[in-house]
């Protein structure tokens, strides 16, 4: 009760924050002020709507439409808030230029106001827009990496990495079943799911994941927990409804690869945040493994790579980031994450982080454009 009082304040005041910014700071009068407003308000109450699919206090299954409008205004009123914030700090350098050159007719440049303000909601639109139809439309990215002590015999292995689906609030079967149809369309050898794959219960949204059990991999499909698997649901009971798709999700353990007499070591980790009675346990995933075989490891988060040093991962596969999502949040998640999108190196440990196939609340995406990764294995030469 007390999380939802003060969820709603923080709506009230985000929307008359705005409607200061918006309306009153430019000079709105009449019938744009009204339709503003309208605009304002209609936004806010979606927006919360949002959150309430989010929870599961509202069915996805009849208000999922309700969390696709009311998240894609959470996207709308993110750049408001960041350009409206740039015009209050350019006013204020031009009413403290106004003051110091004894110019006092710079100190209400209403014109000025209305053009910016204007300007800002039409890039708005269109940032949004096109973020709406970028996030849509979710693309296999294809990348080729050496994997030190990778046999001959699995050169050229494919691995596609699907990660951070979040279906439920926004999008549902539908959109699964497109990523599913590019998974196999390119013909992987491997799939790994690397968590964060649904917003929600289990009773409300586990239909909007079954599409899953039509992935096709000749060596398996594995998977491990995101820190969204423990928000709502058990992350365990999760993991027993992956079982059910036919996914073999990595508790903290390895399995072993092989491939025309050769075997290489896949292993996976709970999520960095998983609660203590999972817990996230790189000693028992790679507990007895043979240090001359090669090891790809998964773990949702780029910066679990800190914990295994000196262990011998020939490549880390992650998600989680999305690249950002929105730009320029980017830059915000590189203070926390040591890889953001793409290929990287966190000490001696080759990381892969995928932007991810899905979009975290909004189901927009500017700057960071949803991938199925498919990378191609090579032995060192």
């Amino acid at each position: 009760m007390i999380a939802a009082t003060v969820a709603a304040a923080l709506v009230v005041l985000i929307t008359y924050w705005l409607h200061r910014r918006l309306v009153v700071a430019p000079g709105l009068r009449g019938r744009w002020a009204m339709a503003a407003d309208t605009v304002l308000v209609l936004g806010a109450l979606a927006g919360v709507g949002a959150f309430l699919t989010a929870s599961g206090m509202l069915d996805p299954a009849w208000a999922r439409p309700l969390g696709f409008i009311g998240f894609t205004w959470w996207a709308v009123v993110f750049y408001l808030i960041l350009g409206a914030g740039l015009i209050a700090l350019v006013s204020l350098l031009i009413r403290l230029v106004a003051r110091m050159t004894g110019r006092p007719r710079l100190a209400r440049p209403q014109r000025w106001l209305q053009i910016a303000t204007a300007a800002l909601v039409v890039v708005t639109a269109i940032l949004v827009g096109s973020g709406l139809v970028a996030a849509g439309r979710p693309q296999v990215s294809e990348s080729a990496v050496v994997v030190p002590r990778l046999p001959q015999q699995f050169d050229g292995l494919r691995i596609a990495v699907v990660t951070d689906l979040h279906v439920g609030p926004a999008r549902g079967a539908g959109y699964t079943r497109r990523v599913v149809d590019l998974v196999n369309g390119a013909r992987p050898d491997v799939v790994i799911l690397g968590g964060d794959l649904a917003d929600g219960t289990i009773a409300q949204i586990s239909a909007d994941l079954a599409p899953l059990r039509r992935l096709r991999a000749p060596m398996g499909v594995y998977g491990v927990s995101g820190n969204h698997e423990y928000l709502v649901e058990d992350g365990e009971s999760w993991l027993d409804f992956w079982e059910r798709l036919g996914v073999r999700p990595l508790r903290n353990e390895r399995v072993e690869l092989h491939r025309d007499g050769a075997t290489i070591d896949l292993a996976g980790v709970h999520d960095y945040t998983a609660p203590v009675t999972a817990g996230t346990d790189p000693a028992a995933a790679l507990d007895g493994r043979d240090g001359d075989r090669a090891l790809i490891y998964v773990a949702h988060q780029p910066r679990q790579a800190d914990a295994v040093q000196g262990r011998g991962v020939g490549l880390q596969l992650s998600g989680h980031t999305h690249g950002g999502q929105l730009w320029p949040f980017g830059y915000a998640v590189a203070l926390q994450q040591p890889v953001v999108s793409g290929f990287g190196e966190v000490g001696d440990v080759p990381v892969f982080v995928s932007r991810g196939a899905g979009s975290w609340g909004p189901p927009v995406r500017v700057g960071a454009a949803p991938e199925i990764a498919v990378l191609t294995l090579q032995a060192p030469r």
